[in-house]
């Protein structure tokens, strides 16, 4: 089984023929998903997700893959081809169409209608072809047929890739739902046929690896969603993924089913539910929507608010009802259901919102006490299924952290895969597919790329940490004006501080050790200003560990007089 390696060098030159699998995203996380597939001087990209950044990444907006290693060559991309409509998936398609518009865009009809609502705010007009499960399309040397699977989304697609070097079988996001609300299983014939005709590589969703048996179907949601609303006396107000079509239609059926208006909060899902109701994916019931602005005139229980927040975001709607800043105000018998699931990282996010909402005196069903939320990833028993249905030659797991990845290894390996056909990679770790085997060849640079308000790749992982310890330790500014030709202090030090002592008072013990250094500095030979700012650094930086065990930022400012 192929692991990755820190010591692997970068890979040789791709021989003609050859398959070379690069994941640019999505291994080692869950979140960012890009894979870039090349053959014969031509690339395919499957997937151009973000990742959504942790409490570690203080002022980041959203993390997009590393684009450095199809940069120069992006003539050579015949086409992006998308799995389904989530962010993680095509959150960063902007980004890279930022860099060449007219790289084709390929997927269902609903994924495509959001991503070009999504480019539509970054004023990119793309090329798109839209793609039914079943269809075919050459792109280049890629024979591409896509295959209907069902996911936490409609229209969600696993593509087989055909080259000269074999058949890539990828699933993107999927699970085996038998009893989907849509109706829109997920195609076993297909992989089955595709087994028979030659998987040489399958690239298999990890996420529900550890997971044991199946995952449960979505219409195991509905009684539980009307029992909240049979028990409901006031307003009952729903956060869940704006993507989330399947949810909002459960939510709409039980509305009317009680006699309540829905009003959909935030600009995302507005926006989202408005393009999966034109185009037919949203089933509404009569009267049942109205502007969120009606929702004042209609009494507590009547209403239904739908909104965005499940992950506990800052700026979504139910983070700021939770810290009463919005218009729509929590109250004492509110019943307030978070339906999802919760994504690794956002676990504090998510329970500051819950304590929040409990204090106001709503009463909030979350996954821990409910089931509200059902996962949209494929558990053990169906991942098994997957391997004993297509017989592939080689396996490489996607979609998850490294205990996903190595677990669904480990299923894959039980039905027979040869532990050495199986390939274990993260981000950036190059895959030949050759003569039917899959080796890991090398490994490409593949960081993490910050988007920071309207900046693009110039936050580092340096202005990060400056940043924690801003946060977390506070600041220390000293000035001090030297004679130049003495180096003997003249003025200060005056310190200021931010975050760290209440009082000014604290530093009257390190100002003489600061002069002292300063003065020893000088006697010892020529200095310039840059070299004593690093005396003073260390003079403070040395006395703050030793007095209070902290590390805050410290700024000295030497200036000659």
């Amino acid at each position: 089984m192929s692991q990755s390696h820190p010591e692997l060098g970068l890979p040789p030159a791709l021989k003609p023929g050859a398959l070379r699998i690069v994941p640019l995203g999505g291994l080692g996380e869950v979140g960012r998903n890009m894979a870039v597939l090349e053959i014969d001087g031509k690339i395919l990209v499957v997937d151009c997700g973000v990742l959504f950044p942790e409490d570690h990444q203080p002022g980041v907006d959203l993390i997009l893959p590393d684009f450095e290693y199809i940069a120069d060559r992006l003539d050579d991309v015949v086409a992006v081809i998308l799995t389904h409509g989530h962010e993680d998936h095509i959150g960063a398609v902007p980004y890279l169409l930022r860099l060449k518009p007219d790289i084709p865009l390929i997927g269902s009809q609903l994924t495509l209608a959001l991503v070009e609502a999504k480019l539509k705010e970054h004023r990119i007009t793309p090329i798109t072809l839209a793609v039914r499960e079943g269809q075919k399309e050459q792109l280049g040397p890629f024979g591409c047929e896509f295959v209907a699977v069902n996911h936490s989304i409609p229209d969600a697609l696993a593509v087989a890739v055909t080259t000269a070097a074999g058949t890539v079988l990828h699933t993107g996001d999927f699970k085996m739902d038998q009893l989907p609300l849509d109706g829109r299983i997920t195609d076993l014939r297909s992989f089955a046929r595709l087994g028979e005709a030659g998987v040489d590589l399958f690239m298999v969703d990890s996420t529900n690896a550890e997971v044991p048996g199946f995952t449960v179907s979505e219409r195991e949601i509905t009684p539980v969603l009307e029992s909240v609303f049979a028990a409901a006396d006031r307003r009952i107000i729903i956060a869940s993924f704006a993507s989330h079509i399947h949810r909002v239609q459960q939510v709409l059926d039980a509305a009317h089913k009680y006699r309540r208006k829905v009003a959909l909060v935030g600009r995302s899902m507005v926006r989202n539910m408005g393009i999966a109701r034109d185009l037919g994916y949203l089933n509404v019931p009569p009267n049942t929507i109205v502007d969120v602005k009606a929702v004042d005139d209609l009494p507590d229980e009547q209403v239904v608010l739908m909104c965005t927040g499940s992950q506990g975001e800052p700026m979504a709607a139910l983070s700021r009802m939770a810290n009463r800043d919005h218009r729509v105000s929590v109250g004492a018998g509110d019943t307030v259901v978070l339906a999802s699931s919760l994504i690794p990282g956002n676990e504090n996010s998510v329970y500051r919102v819950i304590n929040g909402l409990t204090r106001l005196g709503a009463k909030v069903v979350h996954q821990g006490n409910a089931r509200v939320h059902v996962s949209g990833h494929a558990s053990a028993g169906e991942l098994l299924y997957c391997y004993n249905v297509i017989r592939p030659r080689n396996v490489m797991p996607v979609h998850g952290e490294a205990r996903h990845l190595v677990a669904n290894a480990e299923l894959a390996v039980k039905t027979g895969v040869p532990r050495e056909r199986v390939v274990i990679a993260e981000d950036g770790v190059v895959v030949d597919l050759v003569d039917g085997v899959a080796k890991v060849v090398g490994k490409v640079d593949c960081g993490y790329v910050y988007v920071d308000g309207s900046s693009v790749g110039e936050i580092t992982e340096a202005d990060l940490k400056d940043r924690r310890i801003l946060g977390e330790e506070g600041f220390i500014s000293i000035i001090v004006v030297v004679d130049s030709a003495s180096g003997k202090v003249v003025a200060g030090p005056e310190i200021h501080a931010r975050g760290f002592a209440e009082t000014e008072s604290v530093f009257d013990a390190v100002r003489p050790r600061i002069v002292d250094a300063l003065r020893d500095a000088a006697n010892s030979g020529p200095t310039d200003t840059y070299q004593l700012q690093q005396v003073v650094r260390r003079v403070v930086g040395r006395w703050v560990s030793e007095s209070y065990r902290r590390r805050p930022m410290i700024i000295p400012l030497v200036i000659e007089a």
